[in-house]
């Protein structure tokens, strides 16, 4: 859709709408000043020094310095709330952050299943071989496969380029085969 301003309708109200803004900026600049002003004369009386004796300008110092630390008191009291106050927020904005990053995970249970029971989920009413995978394995001496190797000493390099490649592959496969069914 097309805008029912023309440009120069446009640009005339953008620069009536910052020359108010400047208007009202200037007022509040004027306003804090002139609240500044007020609030200094209510404070803070006007000193007259002059016909006071050493001991009444004593005195007078002592108020001040007094009063000094008063306000001194109140300044470290709030700038350690601040400070407080901003490291909470750095340390919630951490936290915030954390939160949405990470995803509370559920606490995952220990199934206990076996081989065939897997197959039956898996395969359903297909499934009719029991797999006993711990039936199936053999028992191996440890002095027969000691005997029954070779030690063969030789060039590395000859048998890495030789086993290299799915001949190689072929190879070594056959050679555990081959043993084993005789």
């Amino acid at each position: 859709r097309k805008s029912k301003i023309t440009a120069s309708r446009k640009l005339l109200l953008k620069s009536l709408m910052l020359a108010k803004a400047k208007e009202e900026w200037d007022q509040e600049i004027v306003d804090k000043q002139a609240e500044k002003e007020r609030y200094l004369a209510e404070r803070v009386t006007p000193l007259h020094t002059s016909g006071l004796s050493l001991s009444q300008l004593q005195d007078l110092c002592r108020e001040l310095h007094e009063k000094v630390e008063i306000v001194d008191e109140e300044r470290y009291d709030i700038e350690a709330k601040c400070n407080h106050n901003t490291r909470e927020i750095k340390d919630l904005k951490i936290k915030v952050l954390d939160l949405r990053g990470k995803f509370k995970r559920p606490p995952l249970r220990r199934v206990r299943v076996s081989a065939d029971a897997m197959l039956r989920a898996l395969l359903g009413s297909k499934h009719k071989v029991s797999m006993d995978l711990r039936a199936n394995l053999k028992s191996v001496k440890k002095e027969d496969t000691e005997k029954e190797r070779p030690v063969e000493v030789g060039d590395w390099r000859k048998n890495v380029e030789a086993m290299s490649g799915m001949e190689g592959r072929k190879k070594m496969f056959d050679a555990a085969k081959s043993p084993t069914g005789q």
